[in-house]
C-alpha cells in the first residue's frame, strides 16, 4: 500500500492510499470518491509528465 497525495490549482488537497498494481485510471476513480470530479476531467502530471491511464503506480516508481 502506498499513499498518493494530490493537490489542485484550487489548494484542495486529497491523500489516496492504493496499491502499486494499481493503475492510473484507478487512482483517478480513487480520487473521484473524495474530490466528486469526473474521472475524465483529472489529469495527473508530475513537473511536464502527463501519465496515461494504463500505466501502473509500480511502473513510474
Amino acid at each position: 500500500m502506498t499513499e498518493v497525495v494530490c493537490n489542485d490549482h484550487l489548494g484542495k488537497k486529497v491523500h489516496v492510499t492504493c496499491n502499486i498494481d494499481d493503475t492510473i485510471g484507478d487512482l483517478k476513480k480513487l480520487i473521484t470518491a473524495q474530490t466528486g470530479t469526473h474521472w475524465n476531467k483529472i489529469g495527473l502530471k508530475k513537473w511536464y509528465t502527463i501519465f496515461k491511464d494504463q500505466v501502473s503506480l509500480g511502473e513510474i516508481q
